[in-house]
């Protein structure tokens, strides 16, 4: 399958959406690494997704949205979890949440939580503003180290239909991963938003 490589412009995000409507699969920048990702919905793209990554199918996907209120349609905010969004969204803060959509349960194999995300860059804001939510993971090989660079994400994975060029990324570390149970913070992976920085909101 040869991709199509286009810029993250008006014409590339609508080539992009429809590609994602139809089942296809996109690389998009985020603001920590390139990403790749499809329908969440849609089971085969799914699929598809483990298979181009080479991942095991007991590693879950995240959710990317196009803000707060969309993904509070899928999951469930606590107080805690609200305020850390309303000080770090857009941005490198990824929250595991209670699941409340049965839908995403099937075609992510997904049980009682998920996680999302809203990323703070402009070009996968704007197709997420098309899309409400997408599959959000590091586009590159399982075990491998992500890619900021284009060129780099671009000879290293194939098997996507568009390539959604954002140019390089200057994010250089990943998302902080928050997991609140019985009002506990807790801290999954600390990336550039540091644990000392959330519990201060409290």
């Amino acid at each position: 399958m040869k991709t199509l490589r286009i810029k993250c412009d008006a014409d590339g995000i609508n080539i992009a959406e429809r590609t994602i409507k139809k089942g296809g699969i996109v690389i998009f920048p985020t603001d920590t690494v390139y990403g790749i990702g499809c329908d969440p919905y849609n089971k085969e793209s799914v699929d598809k997704i483990y298979r181009i990554k080479n991942r095991d199918y007991d590693k879950l996907f995240p959710i990317l949205g196009f803000s707060k209120s969309v993904l509070s349609k899928i999951v469930i905010f606590d107080e805690r979890s609200n305020k850390i969004a309303e000080k770090f969204w857009p941005g490198q803060i990824t929250f595991v949440l209670p699941l409340k959509d049965e839908k995403l349960k099937n075609s992510m194999n997904l049980e009682n939580n998920v996680a999302v995300r809203v990323p703070n860059n402009r070009c996968a804001l704007a197709l997420l503003e098309r899309c409400n939510f997408l599959i959000g993971t590091s586009a590159n090989i399982s075990g491998s180290g992500s890619f900021t660079d284009p060129e780099e994400c671009a000879k290293n994975i194939s098997d996507n239909e568009v390539f959604l060029d954002g140019g390089k990324i200057t994010g250089d570390r990943e998302s902080t991963i928050v997991e609140i149970n019985e009002k506990k913070i807790q801290i999954h992976r600390e990336g550039n938003i540091s644990k000392e920085e959330i519990l201060n909101l409290f």
